[in-house]
This record gives C-alpha cells, sequence and structure tokens, in this order.
C-alpha cells in the first residue's frame, strides 16, 4: 500500500515530532511516500526540494500515484488543505486527524466535507487506532 501523509510545512512546524510518530506507524502499513513530512529537520522554509514548481509537481505525482491518504490537519496549512482537495477529487481514500484541546481551529472546508472521514484524537495512541480501522477498510491494489 502507498500511502501519502500531508503534514504542515511551511504553515508551521510545531508538531513535526507528532508527524513522525504518525509516520511511524504508518509505515507498518506500506510505503510513506512523504517521510520527509516528519524530519525534524525539515524547516518552515519548506526547503525540500530546488524550487516549489518541483515540489508542486513531485508531491502532486505521490498523490496521484498513493492508495489513501492520511492527512494530521490541527495546524493550519494551505498547502495540506489543497492537497486534501485534490485528493477527494481524485476519489482517492483521505482520512484527517484533529487533536482535540489544540489552540487552532478546524477549518469548514474539511469539517463539513462529506468526502474524507474526519477524526478527533487527544493522544497518538488513539491515532493507531483510527488508523488501523481507517487504512483496514482500503482494498488491497499492490
Amino acid at each position: 500500500m502507498k500511502i501519502y501523509f500531508a503534514g504542515s510545512i511551511r504553515g508551521g512546524r510545531q508538531d513535526a515530532d507528532r508527524y513522525q510518530q504518525i509516520i511511524e506507524y504508518l509505515k507498518t502499513f506500506g510505503e510513506v511516500l512523504t517521510e520527509h513530512v516528519g524530519d525534524p529537520k525539515l524547516t518552515s522554509a519548506g526547503d525540500d526540494g530546488p524550487n516549489d514548481k518541483f515540489i508542486h509537481d513531485r508531491d502532486l505525482e505521490w498523490l496521484k500515484s498513493s492508495d489513501a491518504i492520511v492527512a494530521e490537519v490541527t495546524t493550519v496549512s494551505m498547502g495540506v488543505g489543497y492537497e486534501i482537495g485534490r485528493a477527494v477529487e481524485m476519489g482517492k481514500p483521505v482520512l484527517c486527524l484533529f487533536r482535540k484541546g489544540a489552540n487552532s481551529n478546524l477549518s469548514a472546508m474539511i469539517a463539513g466535507c462529506d468526502g474524507l472521514k474526519l477524526a478527533y484524537y487527544s493522544e497518538i495512541q488513539e491515532v493507531n487506532e483510527i488508523v488501523l480501522e481507517f487504512l483496514s477498510g482500503i482494498p488491497k491494489t499492490r
């Protein structure tokens, strides 16, 4: 299974450690195409490619080739919102994770979208249970 993980880069890196924990768990299900999102060395400058067009095109190819999308949406990010919108448009299964009690508001465009699964969590152990249930419902194609 190819999994596209989305988490904030240029919108803020305060949840990078959390992303890394989620990515490590996702790797038990298959290949995480965007493993770099959890890299603590990656800064909010978003310098994970030679230029913005390269990053956009690379990430869009990864998104197209993925079997499922898991997005941590607690930190507001235009890029993550864009990726989710494109994935929904492609008919991909999308899971959005939002941490309860966080000092941010969930976008109405995510909360009101019928084309994705939204789950609220407090602890990382809850994320593992949510991800397991979500990915178990996706047919294995590869």
